[in-house]
């Protein structure tokens, strides 16, 4: 998520409420609990045992497989993303509008979606090789492994590195094309001296969601079987390995940091001269493509067309040749939809009750404090899924042991609802933040300084002035969080209460036991829910989603 942070009219040299600021502070250090309990887990580990679990052969494997695949799955998201921005923004592709909307639509298939499809498409003896097989091919290449992830992975990534290229393309002021022109430059060096430094940032800040994407993902690695962290982290929680779980999470959790510090550095030398003043029309491409114009539409359409019509092909033939005859254990029920939806918008309201005070003393207290409180609230966000919901088992079942089998009226946590609903709310907390601060940027903090003045209390004025006119990011923060926890896969397997069932785990379910024709429906179900995310997150201009 990059969100700006922009700085208006906002209270300055003035004392910080102490009544917001206290709330403001709970929320953020509540934000940060799991991740200080999983580090004080792992500090009560013997140091010996520790270090033994760092050299074994395995976790070397492990973490050699994470950082291969987050190096090809950025690389191949950049080698993607970029040329499809400047074909689409820059130069005459045929059927442009088409093309732009159609190479972002794979970021609408959760990627354990794609990852199964293409197993079912490609795997031993699937879909592709029965095709092949009257022509005699008897084998195909193996997709199981780090290429196929790194494939699987990038397909429904690369759209990052797309959409904000594309938006840093499309500020891009073109009149330096032109003063490269009257240089004699051809295209390729126009592009390397002129434009490549201006999007620089732009393809950074792409680069870093699908790294971090890659870095984080559970579902793709677990069904290509590759061994990275977040598939073994669920393999030895499940066997009840938890501490060296823990000593996984940690090495899981430096990646992560060590990605944001690359990024951070990377994007501390780029170069953004331009004040958008020659941007020029959008439907005036800067390039001609001259006789590379109709062979230059092969990229998207190769490249979408894969993302896109694999999972529908395999869905579609699952749907038509779905066994009236099997078991309907795996069938999907009403509870499913209700389960995900009671789970997720519960999530959704917690999240904009919880992000509004702190988002609101953000954007009108222009202080240290104000900025520590609101960049704690991003770190569930950084943080894989898989750690999230292993620190808050490991924090719940403490919890538990501690107070429940002492205390008969101390209620609980772990396998519960409100648990499974804070992790999302830990999680995606920053997609509600980010949409509330920016709209509260900007209203002019002196209608409700007005307000005031005529007897009002700050809470009245909040209520009557800013809150009306927040409301746009109140709603677009909810609906982004109600969107993504229908399809959090690794939080919910986890944490998921005992009896407790739902789309995600339904999918998960049908796909491990392969009874595939059960996961097709629930799949079109999140198909459309993801689908919606992206209509949110081009409703707010592309900033609050990313």
């Amino acid at each position: 998520m990059n969100i700006p942070h922009v700085r208006t009219d906002r209270s300055e040299g003035e004392g910080l409420p102490i009544g917001l600021t206290l709330l403001s502070g709970a929320i953020a250090a509540s934000m940060l609990v799991p991740i200080s309990w999983l580090l004080f887990e792992v500090l009560t580990v013997d140091p010996e045992q520790v270090w033994s679990d760092l050299t074994r052969p395995l976790t070397v494997e492990v973490l050699t497989n994470s950082i291969l695949l987050t190096i090809g799955v950025t690389t191949l998201s950049i080698l993607l993303g970029v040329p499809l921005a400047w074909l689409t923004v820059q130069t005459d592709l045929p059927f442009r509008r088409f093309w732009t909307v159609v190479v972002a639509l794979p970021l609408v298939i959760p990627s354990y979606i794609g990852a199964f499809s293409f197993v079912s498409a490609f795997g031993p003896r699937g879909e592709f090789q029965s095709i092949l097989s009257p022509l005699g091919v008897d084998r195909i290449p193996e997709i199981y492994g780090l290429p196929g992830s790194i494939v699987v992975i990038t397909l429904y990534t690369y759209p990052y590195v797309y959409l904000t290229t594309r938006a840093g393309l499309l500020s891009f002021d073109r009149t330096l094309l032109d003063a490269a022109r009257t240089l004699d430059h051809g295209r390729w060096e126009a592009f390397r001296r002129v434009t490549f430094p201006q999007i620089r940032p732009a393809i950074t800040a792409g680069a870093l969601l699908a790294a971090l994407y890659a870095v984080s993902d559970f579902g793709t690695p677990a069904i290509m079987r590759l061994r990275v962290f977040t598939r073994q982290i669920y393999v030895e929680f499940t066997s009840f390995q938890s501490e060296y779980a823990a000593v996984l999470s940690l090495q899981l959790l430096a990646i992560v940091l060590v990605v944001l510090a690359l990024e951070s550095r990377v994007r501390s030398g780029g170069r953004t001269g331009s004040d958008g003043a020659g941007r020029g029309d959008a439907a005036d491409p800067a390039v001609s493509l001259g006789t590379w114009r109709w062979p230059a539409t092969l990229l998207p359409a190769a490249v979408s067309g894969l993302a896109l019509l694999v999972p529908m092909w395999i869905l579609g033939l699952w749907l038509v040749n779905a066994d009236p005859n099997a078991s309907d254990a795996l069938a999907l029920q009403g509870y499913h939809v209700i389960n995900s939806v009671k789970v997720a918008a519960a999530a959704a309201i917690v999240a904009v009750l919880a992000a509004l005070p702190v988002a609101y003393f953000a954007a009108r207290h222009d202080s240290r404090l104000s900025d520590l409180f609101d960049r704690a609230t991003y770190v569930g966000f950084a943080v894989p899924g898989i750690v999230l919901a292993l620190a808050l088992v490991s924090a719940a079942t403490a919890y538990d042991g501690a107070l429940g089998t002492r205390f008969d009226l101390v209620p609980t946590i772990y396998q519960t609802i409100p648990l499974l609903v804070f992790a999302y709310v830990v999680r995606f907390m920053p997609q509600a933040v980010g949409t509330i601060r920016t709209n509260t940027l900007q209203v002019d903090p002196k209608l409700t300084e007005a307000a005031q003045t005529l007897g009002s209390s700050p809470l009245s004025a909040f209520r009557r002035i800013t809150l009306p006119l927040v409301r746009p990011g109140i709603v677009a923060g909810a609906a982004l969080v109600f969107l993504t926890a229908m399809k959090e896969l690794p939080v919910t397997l986890l944490l998921q209460p005992l009896g407790f069932e739902n789309l995600v785990t339904l999918i998960w379910e049908a796909q491990e036991q392969a009874f595939y024709q059960y996961a097709v429906i629930p799949s079109i179900i999140l198909l459309v829910v993801s689908g919606l995310s992206m209509v949110v997150l081009l409703s707010q201009g592309g900033r609050e989603g990313l």
